[in-house]
C-alpha cells in the first residue's frame, strides 16, 4: 500500500480508532509475531493505544461510523489519570454500611 493509496479516516465507536480501506492485498505482523493479512476493500484499523490490525469490510461497515478525516497530527485522547490522594475518601466507614 503506497501513502497516496488512501488517507486516514477518524471512526467512531465506543472508543476512537483511525482506520483506512486497503487498495491492494496487504499483511504483516504485529508485535507479538501474529500475522494479520486483509484483501482489497477490507480496513488496517489503528487503536488508541497504537496497536494495529485488519478488519474484514462486512464487519468494519457495519460497526463504525465515520466522523472525519484524521490529519497527520491526530493522536488519540490521552488516558485520564486520577491522582490516589485527589480519590474522594468516604466520611462512613465501608463496614458501617453493611447491614
Amino acid at each position: 500500500m503506497t501513502k497516496t493509496d488512501t488517507e486516514w479516516k477518524v471512526y467512531r465507536t465506543r472508543f476512537l480508532i483511525r482506520a483506512k480501506q486497503l487498495s491492494e492485498a496487504f499483511s504483516f505482523f504485529d508485535p507479538l509475531g501474529r500475522e494479520h493479512s486483509g484483501q482489497p476493500g477490507d480496513y488496517l484499523v489503528e487503536s488508541s493505544d497504537g496497536t494495529r490490525r485488519i478488519a474484514p469490510r462486512e464487519i468494519f461497515e457495519d460497526i463504525y461510523v465515520p466522523i472525519g478525516r484524521a490529519d497527520e497530527s491526530w493522536s488519540p485522547p490521552a488516558k485520564r489519570e486520577v491522582p490516589f490522594a485527589s480519590t474522594p475518601r468516604r466520611s462512613t466507614p465501608r463496614r458501617s454500611l453493611m447491614v
